[in-house]
């Protein structure tokens, strides 16, 4: 491994330097590895970098830190990927609060075309677990990576059963890579790395401690393009991602239940509230999305575009749409490098120029060609 990223693993072990920071300070300095040979002084006057952390990056430290957690991972096939890396999943990217820096056993590609992560109580019904096969099976023509966290319940069987119908499915953890946990679902896990994946952002011997699921509930929301809540009590982690799913403007869909029943209060809540689309069948989604199975018929183009008739970010955003279309809007900000606001407001221009139209999920096509 080179010595930038041997430096980026470095700053990450540091504590006290969260992903923000870690963007910050190779954002400030230019490279992972300048940071370390930044002066103290120089180092303290970076927003957020205080005595005690830049002491920190300057001892002797982290560098042995990295140079320990690249042979943990050699040992145990895992690889580490960066923020700037192609394969660190694009839907991350656009996310302020993403990990800079993730663990990854398996051969599913994270920027697979259509993801849907899978949620819901530890505790699940055979109402619950009825409900996540019959969603499975009418994803199938979808060819979806399944995403969910390896809890028991719900989580563990959308994984058992996205593997039992050959779809691809990704565990997002909150532990280290070598602390599989529950331990019972091993076997599953093992699985999983052979058709999908396990994702964490932890460091190894990372002990599933309570705080790091919220923390691992906010990979799960940024992973997938429509989250679907099936069973949920009033409180929990599954609501957690939801909200937060919500606040990264993805699609969330939930399952209703039976009224009074525990399990049933937090998706009928999430419905009522307008939190949440209610899920009956798989057209639900496919209308809310746009998904159609299988390959997705291309539009037919009225008349060519005109470029001379356009500013420089939005020629930015035509060209993106030339290549792909349709696309989601966070996939959008990301490949254009423009703001939320700067972006909304130039796709609402653009629509108005009718060269582009907007679609149900927060997708926008290419009219012209």
């Amino acid at each position: 491994m080179d010595q930038e990223r041997l430096s980026f693993i470095a700053l990450h072990s540091i504590s006290g330097v969260g992903d923000y920071l870690l963007k910050q300070l190779v954002s400030y300095c230019g490279s992972a590895e300048q940071v370390f040979k930044t002066p103290k002084g120089k180092l303290m006057k970076i927003p957020g970098v205080g005595n005690v952390t830049a002491a920190a990056i300057l001892s002797e430290k982290p560098i042995a830190q990295a140079e320990k957690e690249i042979k943990k991972a050699e040992k145990n096939d895992t690889e580490i990927l960066f923020f700037t890396d192609k394969k660190f999943p694009a839907r991350l990217k656009v996310i302020e609060d993403a990990p800079a820096l993730l663990y990854y056993q398996g051969n599913a590609d994270l920027n697979h075309t259509k993801t849907v992560g899978i949620v819901g109580t530890r505790q699940a019904t055979s109402y619950g677990k009825e409900s996540v096969e019959r969603i499975i099976q009418e994803l199938v023509p979808h060819d979806v990576l399944i995403i969910s966290g390896l809890a028991y319940g719900i989580d563990i069987h959308a994984h058992k059963y996205a593997l039992k119908n050959n779809l691809q499915t990704i565990g997002v953890m909150g532990s280290g890579m070598d602390v599989i946990y529950p331990t019972a679902h091993k076997e599953t896990a093992k699985k999983m790395t052979e058709h999908g994946g396990l994702l964490t952002e932890n460091v190894f011997g990372t002990k599933p401690d309570a705080h790091n699921f919220p923390a691992r509930n906010r990979i799960i929301a940024g992973l997938c393009d429509a989250l679907i809540v099936i069973e949920a009590a009033e409180k929990g982690g599954a609501l957690i991602t939801a909200d937060i799913a919500n606040s990264y403007n993805k699609d969330v869909f939930a399952v209703p239940g039976s009224l009074g029943e525990t399990y049933s209060e937090g998706c009928n809540k999430l419905i009522k509230t307008n939190k949440a689309h209610l899920y009956s069948s798989v057209k639900d989604l496919e209308y809310i999305m746009n998904w159609s199975a299988g390959v997705q018929e291309k539009s037919k183009p009225v008349e060519t575009i005109d470029w001379s008739a356009f500013d420089y970010d939005e020629k930015k955003i035509l060209n993106v749409l030339k290549e792909k279309s349709p696309i989601q809007v966070d996939e959008l900000m990301w490949r254009t490098e423009l703001s939320i606001g700067t972006l909304a407001s130039l796709l609402l221009g653009l629509e108005f120029k009718n060269v582009i139209e907007s679609l149900p999920g927060k997708e926008y096509r290419l009219k012209l060609k």
